[in-house]
């Protein structure tokens, strides 16, 4: 389905507040990491939104997003009053941690060559099960 208008201006705010309140967090206590919010959807009865986040270095990426979501009621509170002037009520919030990143550059060391080569090499292929 379509996303609505209205869902859209509400990621769009909770996109640039949640940037605001996540690299704060960073700032205090883990330097050298840089989060930043790829993507928010929000879901049609406006009750959830899911958030994406790009993390950099992504060694740590599971880590980083496990100890955001422990603190998602602190996060959803701090983010209910900085909206309590645009929102009525503060969507639940899920946050996953976007892979979008490693994606691209997986594919950019194969098209450049920089990957080994499963024509020379077939080991390196996942195995198929048959059925």
């Amino acid at each position: 389905m379509e996303e609505t208008n209205r869902q859209r201006k509400i990621a769009g705010v909770l996109q640039k507040d949640l940037v605001d309140v996540l690299q704060k967090a960073a700032q205090d206590g883990m330097k050298g990491i840089l989060i930043s919010v790829s993507k928010v959807h929000v879901t049609s009865d406006l009750g959830v939104a899911k958030v994406y986040l790009s993390i950099f270095p992504s060694e740590n990426r599971a880590e980083i997003v496990k100890g955001i979501q422990s603190n998602t009621p602190l996060i959803r509170h701090e983010m209910a009053r900085r909206t309590r002037n645009q929102l009525r009520r503060m969507p639940e919030l899920l946050f996953f941690g976007d892979d979008t990143l490693d994606y691209i550059e997986e594919i950019d060391k194969s098209l450049s060559g920089r990957d080994e080569d499963p024509i020379k090499n077939p080991s390196i292929l996942p195995k198929r099960k048959r059925g």
